[in-house]
C-alpha cells in the first residue's frame, strides 16, 4: 500500500501553532490535505503527529477531517515515521511535511510514478538537488529502507530528519531525483514564520476564490501578477538539511 504520511506539530519556534492557523476560516492544514487527496497514486494519508498534549488539537483536526492520525515521539520523527508505516501497513512511504499547503498533487503522483518505474529506486525526491520551489519538497521512500533506517540508525539527525539515513548511503539504496527547468528553486512557499503564513494566505485566498484545484502553474501565474508579494519573505532564509527537516 502507498501511504502519504504528514509530520505535524504545533511546537513551531518560529511560527506556534502555524498548522492549525486560519486562512480564509479553515486550518491551513485542511487546504493540504484537501490537495493530498487529490494525488491519484496514494491509497491513504495519515497524519503522525507527537505524544505531547499540546498537539491535542491535531488529533482533534484529523477527527473532524476524517483523517487517520497516530502518535509517536517528537524528537524522534524516524521512529514515528517507521511506526506509521507499520500501523498503516505501507509498503511504500510517501513523505511529506504540515508547513507546505500549496503541495502540488501532480508532483506528489509523478514521484510515486518514479518510485514505481522501471529503474525501481529504493529513494525518490525532488529536493536531492533542489529545483522546485520550497514548499513543494515530496519523498518516496520504500518501507523496507524506511525500516532499516529505524533500526540501524544512531545519528540524532537521521533520527530527527528521517531519510538522510537513506540518501546519504547512495552506495546501498538507489536514489532517483526529480528536476525541473527552469530552476525555481528560488521560491520560497513553506511556511516556518510569519512572514511565509502572509505570502501563503494571500495565494490560498486568491486562488480558491476562482480556482480551487489549482496546481503550481496558477501560483506562479499569480505571482508574476503580483511580483511585490515574494517580498514579503524574500529575506527569511532556507534551512540547510536536505531534503525536508521541519514539522
Amino acid at each position: 500500500m502507498i501511504v502519504i504520511i504528514i509530520q505535524a506539530r504545533m511546537g513551531s519556534t518560529r511560527l506556534p501553532g502555524k498548522v492549525l492557523k486560519l486562512i480564509a476560516g479553515r486550518p491551513m492544514f485542511s487546504y493540504q490535505i484537501e490537495r493530498l487527496r487529490r494525488a491519484e497514486r496514494a491509497q491513504r494519508i495519515v497524519v503522525a503527529t507527537t505524544l505531547k498534549e499540546a498537539d491535542a488539537p491535531i488529533v482533534e483536526f484529523c477527527a473532524a477531517e476524517g483523517v487517520d492520525c497516530m502518535r509517536g515521539s517528537e524528537s524522534d520523527v524516524l521512529s514515528r515515521y517507521a511506526a506509521a508505516a507499520v500501523q498503516y501497513n505501507a509498503s511504500t512511504v510517501v513523505r511529506v511535511t504540515s508547513d507546505c499547503p500549496l503541495i502540488d498533487p501532480g508532483l506528489v503522483d509523478e514521484a510515486i510514478e518514479t518510485f514505481l518505474g522501471p529503474n525501481l529506486p529504493d529513494y525518490v525526491s525532488n529536493m536531492i538537488e533542489p529545483t522546485w520551489p520550497y514548499g513543494m519538497a515530496v519523498e518516496v521512500v520504500s518501507a523496507a529502507a524506511l525500516a532499516d533506517a529505524n533500526r540501524e540508525s544512531q545519528n540524532p539527525a537521521e533520527r530527527e530528519h528521517v531519510t538522510p539515513f537513506i540518501y546519504w548511503r547512495p552506495d546501498r539504496y538507489r536514489l532517483a531525483s526529480l528536476k525541473m527547468r527552469p530552476n525555481l528553486s528560488h521560491h520560497r512557499w513553506t511556511v516556518d514564520t510569519p512572514e511565509d503564513f502572509e505570502l501563503v494566505r494571500r495565494i490560498l485566498e486568491t486562488l480558491y476564490a476562482g480556482k480551487p484545484r489549482f496546481d503550481m502553474s496558477d501560483v506562479l501565474t499569480l505571482l508574476r501578477e503580483h511580483p511585490d508579494w515574494e517580498l514579503i519573505n524574500a529575506h527569511v532564509r532556507q534551512k540547510s538539511v536536505r531534503p525536508q527537516e521541519s514539522a
